[in-house]
C-alpha cells in the first residue's frame, strides 16, 4: 500500500508504539490523525492534527461519525490503542475486564463496521490490527488480555476473509513484549528474570510500516515467539510444560506487582 499523501487515523498514537508509528508514517509522507481522549492542547508535529476520540465510550459510532463528517479523505485506520493488567485472575477487578474487552475488542469491531462499507464504497482503504504475541499463546497473568487479543486476532482473520472480494486491505500485526510505559516495573522485572527479549517501540512501529507498505496480511514479530505461535497451535502441551516450568517465577512477579 502506498502511503504518501493518504491520510491515516491513528488509534493509541500517544503510547509508545503509536507515536513511534506516527513518526514513521510522516517520514514516508503519510497525513496522520492522531485520536485521543483529550486532543485539545495536543502538541504534534507538522503533518499530524489531533481528533477527540473515547474508545471506551458507548457512543463510539456517533464519534466515528463525526471524524469522517470532518475528514471525509480517511484512506486508513490504524488501531494500536490497548489495555492491560498484569494480575491473577482472582485479584482483577471486573473494572478492568470491561476496560479491556471495552478498548481491545470492541472498539476494533465497531471501528471496522464504521470503515469498511466507506473504504469498499471509495475503492480503496486499509484496516490495520496491532495485536500481540498474546493474542496466540495464554500467558500467566493476562487471562483478560489474552482473551481480548486472542479475540482480536480471530475477528480480523475473519474479517479479512469476509472483505475479501472488497478493495479494503485488512493487516493483523502482533509484537511481542515491547518497552513502553504500559507495562509496569513488575513485568519489566519479570520479562528480566525469564530472558524475554523486549522490542523498543521504534522497531515495532518500523515492522508494522513495512508490513503495510508490502501488503501483508498477517505479521509476527521476533523470534523465537513466532515459533513458539506455531508450536502452540499443533502442540499445546509442549507450550504448558514450559509455563509450567516458568509458574513460579510468574507467582513470584505477580505477588510483588500485586502488593505495589
Amino acid at each position: 500500500m502506498q502511503l504518501r499523501e493518504r491520510r491515516f487515523l491513528l488509534l493509541g498514537g500517544t503510547g509508545g508504539i503509536g507515536q513511534a508509528l506516527m513518526t514513521m508514517l510522516l517520514a514516508e509522507g503519510a497525513r496522520v490523525l492522531v485520536a485521543s481522549r483529550q486532543s485539545e492542547g495536543l502538541r504534534l508535529p507538522a503533518g499530524a492534527a489531533a481528533v477527540q476520540l473515547d474508545l471506551a465510550a458507548g457512543d463510539l459510532g456517533e464519534q466515528l461519525q463525526a471524524i469522517t463528517d470532518n475528514w471525509p479523505e480517511i484512506y486508513g485506520v490504524i488501531h494500536c490503542a490497548g489495555q492491560n493488567q498484569f494480575s491473577a485472575l482472582s485479584q482483577t477487578p471486573v473494572s478492568a475486564i470491561d476496560s479491556q474487552l471495552a478498548v481491545n475488542l470492541r472498539s476494533p469491531m465497531l471501528v471496522a463496521r464504521h470503515f469498511a462499507p466507506r473504504f469498499s464504497a471509495a475503492g480503496e482503504g486499509a484496516l490495520v490490527f496491532v495485536g500481540s504475541t498474546f493474542g496466540s499463546i495464554g500467558f500467566p497473568g493476562y487471562t483478560a488480555y489474552c482473551a481480548t487479543k486472542f479475540g482480536l486476532r480471530g475477528f480480523t482473520e475473519a474479517l479479512r476473509r469476509e472483505l475479501a472480494d472488497t478493495p479494503v486491505k485488512v493487516l493483523y500485526a502482533a509484537p511481542r513484549a515491547t518497552a513502553t510505559a504500559m507495562n509496569p516495573e513488575a513485568v519489566n522485572r519479570l520479562n528480566q528474570a525469564l530472558g524475554n527479549s523486549v522490542d523498543s517501540p521504534e522497531r515495532v512501529a518500523r515492522n508494522i510500516v513495512q508490513a503495510m507498505t508490502r501488503d501483508q496480511r498477517r505479521c509476527f514479530m521476533g523470534w523465537p515467539e513466532r515459533l513458539f505461535v506455531v508450536i502452540n497451535s499443533v502442540l499445546p502441551r509442549l507450550v504448558d510444560r514450559a509455563m509450567f516450568k516458568q509458574l513460579p517465577v510468574i507467582r513470584r512477579f505477580l505477588q510483588s506487582g500485586a502488593s505495589s
